[in-house]
């Protein structure tokens, strides 16, 4: 879930859709999903932006829990505690160019969203909220290769367009988002097309640098995604009213931020190459200098607060004005909702918008 940045506002249609569904969310019928608060949410402790912004975080949990099962149906180890899907052999080889325990990983990701979804709604409903339920649209196709499950789904992975300036944003000791700086991109190629990240159909079957290099692009969406829940979890928690929502905002927030420790380390090891189908380009990311060195994981000082301060090493970014809409453009702008309706974008949009409204009540 990346979060606002320049280089993230989008115009193309999907953005305005995304912008602009909201001003039609009354006639679109998204229900009892976005239903006002009830004045018995004050009982129970809550404010009504500690409402949203939980609402808006239970969403986005789904989202990510839906892509995270794609990856694990295809890539991940199969079993009782993340069910569905059978595997496919080709795609976790590619995995494993990048670490031998990727299938884990993937695994133990799965499993955590969808532990952050089922906690945060049933806290939700806990105190009188109803929770989060976007099946109604799950209607995207699912993968046709060997090992996934043919069920309806929230996201797509088939057609990525993913940022990379995560890797040198975390690399430079001058720029941070929260100045309204741009950062190069690690992989250009990956920004400026639409690229698979699991196989569609036969790609499994196609020459061997086409699928590693589906297997590269997931590694690098995996990162995407991850840091950008690193990010939107201390943007939102600024906003919570309620002791035990920040409570909750400041347990969830840095497992996310070990997600992305982890796959910003797996990333690092995608072999350079170039796709013979696709012509998408992985470079050496060793050869260009310290902004893209692969072993420097650890989030370089930076400037934070007022350039007047000495450098720090902190999350970036973290100003929280706009944060759940920024984060929900950006997911747009990779193409994960390639194909949804404009209920679909009503709904998330009047989501994140209720949470960006949130304000801390003393």
């Amino acid at each position: 879930m990346e979060t606002t940045d320049q280089s993230w506002h989008v115009t193309n249609r999907r953005s305005f859709m995304l912008k602009g569904a909201a001003a039609g969310v009354g006639t679109v019928g998204v229900g009892r999903l976005l239903a006002d608060p009830s004045p018995a949410f004050a009982h129970g402790g809550l404010t009504e932006g500690d409402v949203a912004i939980l609402r808006f975080l239970a969403a986005a949990e789904i989202l990510e829990t839906d892509l995270w099962q794609q990856y694990n149906e295809l890539g991940g180890i199969q079993d009782s505690e993340v069910p569905g899907g059978s595997g496919n052999p080709a795609y976790t080889a590619a995995l494993a160019v990048l670490d031998e325990d990727m299938d884990q990983y993937i695994h133990d990701n799965t499993d955590d969203e969808h532990s952050h979804a089922n906690f945060i709604n049933a806290y939700l409903e806990a105190h009188g909220a109803d929770p989060i339920n976007l099946d109604k649209f799950r209607t995207l196709p699912s993968s046709k290769a060997t090992g996934a499950q043919q069920i309806g789904r929230l996201t797509n992975l088939m057609q990525l367009t993913v940022d990379t300036s995560w890797w040198t944003r975390y690399r430079s000791d001058s720029k941070n988002p929260d100045f309204g700086d741009t950062l190069p991109q690690a992989v250009p190629d990956l920004a400026s097309g639409k690229h698979p990240a699991i196989p569609r159909s036969d790609d499994d079957l196609a020459p061997p640098d086409h699928l590693q290099a589906i297997a590269n692009t997931a590694a690098f969406h995996f990162g995407f995604i991850e840091q950008g829940g690193t990010s939107l979890y201390p943007q939102l928690a600024q906003r919570v009213t309620n002791a035990e929502v920040l409570r909750i905002l400041l347990s969830i927030g840095p497992t996310e931020t070990m997600h992305f420790q982890t796959w910003q380390d797996k990333a690092g090891n995608a072999p350079p190459l170039t796709d013979p189908t696709t012509g998408l380009t992985f470079p050496d990311l060793n050869a260009d200098g310290e902004l893209l060195q692969t072993n420097l994981i650890m989030p370089e000082p930076t400037i934070f607060l007022k350039r007047k301060f000495p450098i720090c090493s902190i999350i970036r970014p973290t100003k929280t004005k706009g944060a759940a809409t920024g984060a929900a453009q950006a997911l747009t702008a990779n193409g994960l909702f390639i194909g949804q309706s404009p209920e679909f974008f009503a709904a998330v949009t009047a989501l994140a918008q209720a949470a960006d409204a949130a304000q801390r009540e003393c």
